[in-house]
């Protein structure tokens, strides 16, 4: 195996599991111990990752957030099977509260012969459900430009005079010990109010975000059922203990 494909694979475990042990790494790999090392070496080089005793970790960037744009185009066939399954959840006649993000973007096709009443704080969500003619509110308050949210006390304020049958969020992050987490305090007060709002709180997430951490706490695991698509065995199991967690169909 060359090494540009060990590294991959080495990346692709610390998205699943957070931390990896060299033994584990060199068994799945068929490499010496000593080449583990090296790759793991020049990873920590390259910041993709920090050596632990014994193997590596996961860095964890808390205040990164992608804007949306770079959002949109990543795990896009995965976040089209959650969105798809999430459709599943809704039935004429419900009040929805759709969270701003790429992944519940990808709900809007499936909204368009629904008879639901949507309530977003995405601009974005609301100008396209608009033209499809899907029955929809906007918070207002003060606008995130990066991820196009709106967010603050406005919002906030507005929001808690309402209810939903059913929340469909997204999410920066799912943690079997850390729980649900997001970068922006402010986004993630706004996050926590619908959630709680909601008889049913779906957090809608693709696997390369389970396991992963941000810088603000939104909810813990138990609080919504997570979406995603097929996952391995060793990922899922973790967060079964802790929530509702439901695969999309393989």
């Amino acid at each position: 195996m060359l090494t540009e494909e060990r590294h991959q694979h080495i990346l692709h475990l610390l998205d699943q599991q957070t931390v990896v042990r060299s033994q584990d790494l060199s068994t799945k790999l068929n490499a010496s111990e000593s080449t583990i090392r090296r790759d793991l070496q020049e990873l920590e080089d390259a910041g993709l990752l920090e050596r632990v005793h014994g193997g590596a970790k996961k860095v964890l960037d808390l205040n990164y957030e992608q804007n949306m744009t770079e959002k949109t185009v990543k795990n896009t066939q995965e976040k089209q099977v959650i969105a798809a399954l999430a459709a599943e959840q809704i039935q004429n006649g419900d009040v929805i509260y759709l969270d701003a993000g790429s992944t519940t973007l990808e709900i809007l096709p499936f909204l368009a012969d629904k008879e639901i009443t949507v309530v977003t704080n995405s601009v974005h969500h609301a100008a396209k459900l608009g033209d499809m003619n899907v029955a929809t509110m906007i918070l207002g308050g003060s606008l995130k430009l990066s991820t196009k949210a709106i967010i603050g006390a406005t919002g906030m304020e507005q929001l808690s005079h309402y209810r939903f049958n059913k929340a469909f969020m997204g999410m920066n992050g799912a943690h079997t010990e850390f729980g649900f987490t997001t970068p922006d305090p402010e986004e993630a007060a706004l996050k926590r109010l619908a959630m709680a709002q909601a008889e049913e709180a779906y957090v809608l997430i693709d696997p390369s975000k389970l396991n992963a951490v941000t810088f603000t706490k939104v909810a813990e695991l138990n609080t919504a059922t997570i979406l995603t698509s097929p996952c391995t065995k060793e990922l899922l199991e973790p967060f079964q203990e802790k929530t509702v967690i439901k695969e999309a169909a393989k």
